[in-house]
């Protein structure tokens, strides 16, 4: 695994994240009826927004995950929690596996993501409002971290608003690192 990010184009790249956003296991995208037209306005939407700002995850070269940060002041959790200088929220979606699953390889890519994130000059603390139904990202997020905060009414959704600071990352990595937890399952196409 080799992972790269780039910064989505909303229409070049709407072909492909159309046909993970309308699969089954990403049903808490909440696109599952989406067109490519409706993919394309969603993430100019996003783009433009100023606040907003989609990333495309390429394993060796190839499109593998997209990966979204947000300022939460200026999105809806702004008014479900005490939003805090250096929090940054981040949305993940894995593209299904093209033959067998990789052990470990949904875990991989949270892992690159929450570097990537880290590594950003003032962000102290990763955000996520998963869905409160999907299980697969809380046991997900609780390996690298994740705390949860309780359950938060969102527009379209109940969600579970939990907090990683940058030593809570540090600690798990280290702790999956030694026990080689990387590679326990997580099915590939987990949805934050």
């Amino acid at each position: 695994m080799s992972f790269t990010f780039r910064c989505l184009d909303a229409v070049s790249d709407a072909p492909i994240l159309h046909s993970w956003v309308t699969q089954p296991y990403a049903s808490f995208w909440g696109m599952q009826s989406a067109t490519v037209e409706g993919v394309v306005e969603e993430y100019s939407r996003i783009q433009s927004s100023g606040h907003h700002h989609a990333l495309l995850g390429l394993d060796g070269g190839v499109p593998a995950f997209l990966m979204e940060e947000y300022l939460p002041s200026a999105s809806p959790l702004a008014a479900a929690y005490a939003v805090q200088d250096g929090d940054v929220g981040m949305h993940l979606l894995v593209s299904p596996p093209s033959g067998v699953p990789t052990p470990g390889y949904t875990a991989a890519v949270m892992d690159a993501v929450l570097n990537r994130l880290f590594l950003k000059p003032g962000v102290d603390r990763v955000v996520v409002e998963p869905d409160a139904r999907n299980t697969r990202i809380h046991v997900l997020n609780g390996r690298f971290g994740f705390q949860p905060a309780g359950l938060v009414t969102l527009p379209g959704k109940e969600a579970l608003l939990s907090f990683c600071t940058r030593q809570d990352y540090l600690n798990a990595r280290a702790a999956l690192h030694n026990t080689h937890d990387l590679s326990t399952p997580i099915h590939q196409g987990a949805t934050l």
